[in-house]
């Protein structure tokens, strides 16, 4: 009886050429690093604003939130919880970076780049409520792509010794990528759970992760992260301050 492939599909097949993909593989592109045994999760803008309402489509929340990414949210969503519920049994640290309500005095570029990034709904800025913050868990409101910049996410990580990122959220084209190449700038080691990050079309989605995973970060299953963090030796807890 013939044994099928158990290969793990890559989400950028079909949209990246398999020639594009053998060149990245020849010259040494995309080998996985070692992740370390001190992780935290790190979760973007994963508001009502990127998402939309429950039970509408993307076309629908965009009425309410123009930036609203839609069903492909709400799915990241669910595995999202699904990721947190391991993370935090086995007590590793939680950092929700997230955009905050802006006054006019500080939209700079990116309200001329993006208007539609910006929202007058206010619900729009509520975490999503399945996979909303905790108490322990840390915020790290951001006025730019990246979760790093002007923010003290830096000095939480050094406070809990963290050596290695999972990040989820929104967008892989945009703040999680802005996230990743600073994270890795800063040699974190950084893994990207590929069902936890969504974008608002599906070749950005690829072609970043493929990028990513190429130069800054392992692009790994949700599957490969649970397994990951349930091998690791149980966090002390470390409440935020």
């Amino acid at each position: 009886m013939e044994r099928r492939s158990t290969r793990l599909r890559r989400p950028w097949e079909g949209i990246i050429t398999p020639g594009e993909i053998q060149l990245y593989d020849r010259i040494g592109l995309g080998r996985q690093s070692q992740l370390g045994q001190r992780p935290g999760v790190v979760i973007i803008d994963v508001q009502y604003r990127t998402v939309g309402l429950p039970g509408l489509s993307a076309e629908e929340s965009r009425k309410t939130f123009p930036s609203a990414c839609g069903d492909a949210a709400w799915k990241a969503v669910g595995h999202i919880a699904r990721l947190l519920e391991v993370a935090r049994r086995q007590e590793v640290p939680v950092f929700y970076a997230y955009v905050a309500p802006k006054g006019e005095a500080d939209r700079g570029r990116l309200m001329e780049k993006s208007p539609a990034f910006f929202t007058t709904n206010p619900k729009g800025y509520d975490f999503v409520a399945e996979v909303a913050p905790q108490e322990g868990d840390y915020l790290i409101p951001k006025r730019h792509p990246s979760a790093f910049f002007g923010t003290p996410l830096i000095s939480y990580l050094i406070d809990r010794d963290v050596d290695t990122l999972l990040v989820c959220g929104c967008t892989t084209s945009g703040c999680v990528r802005a996230t990743v190449v600073d994270a890795f700038s800063y040699n974190y080691r950084v893994a990207v759970v590929e069902e936890c990050v969504y974008d608002r079309t599906e070749v950005s989605h690829a072609v970043n992760l493929f990028d990513m995973h190429s130069k800054y970060a392992n692009v790994i299953s949700l599957q490969q992260a649970e397994e990951y963090l349930q091998s690791l030796r149980r966090h002390a807890g470390h409440a935020a301050g």
